[in-house]
């Protein structure tokens, strides 16, 4: 069993927003996929349970807003009895320009504070992360910017970028992780 963990904040008011790739991106997975869900509600987390070629998936949005993401996080491993092997974390990065992505099996957490309380909760730095580019504008407190919106030429970027993370999520089910990175990870363009 694997589980696909997107991060966001919950409520209308974070919709669109640059912390909010994770949530869009499974949105658009299950949407390209065809594949009707209903969300369920457990451990503060809306979660969908699909089979993908063979293998029970879970599909998670936390809802405890982003800095207490691993709370849930750890509350589904712990639950549906998932190795942090089978954990894969889709986030925000703001030192990825946006239509970039990057995918890491291991690592700190950037600053990125939900992936610092996953990491805390979880007691490992040892999980897989798809990190989708949002940018950065330094002129900008980080908290506002992240909590900002795309232009209409970033959300154009984003839905092309979209369009090929989904390639790599169904690989992510076929390939071992180290090949993943190496069909699809390439420079900050």
């Amino acid at each position: 069993m694997k589980i696909i963990v997107g991060l966001g904040n919950p409520g209308k008011e974070y919709e669109g927003t640059r912390h909010n790739v994770g949530f869009s991106f499974l949105d658009y997975y299950l949407n390209d996929k065809n594949i009707s869900v209903t969300w369920k509600n457990k451990f503060q987390g809306l979660y969908c349970e699909i089979n993908l070629n063979g293998e029970k998936v879970i599909f998670l949005k936390p809802q405890s807003y982003m800095n207490l993401s691993g709370t849930v996080v750890s509350q589904f491993i712990n639950f549906f009895k998932i190795d942090t092997s089978d954990l894969l974390v889709i986030s925000d990065d703001l030192d990825l320009n946006v239509g970039n992505f990057k995918l890491r099996d291991k690592g700190s957490c950037g600053g990125h504070n939900g992936l610092r309380n996953i990491e805390a909760c979880i007691h490992t730095q040892q999980y897989k992360r798809l990190k989708i580019g949002i940018s950065n504008d330094k002129s900008r407190e980080t908290k506002d910017y992240v909590l900002g919106r795309f232009s209409k030429e970033e959300e154009k970027q984003l839905q092309e970028l979209f369009s090929s993370l989904v390639d790599v999520v169904d690989d992510y089910f076929q390939l071992d992780f180290l090949s993943l990175m190496n069909r699809y990870n390439r420079k900050n363009r």
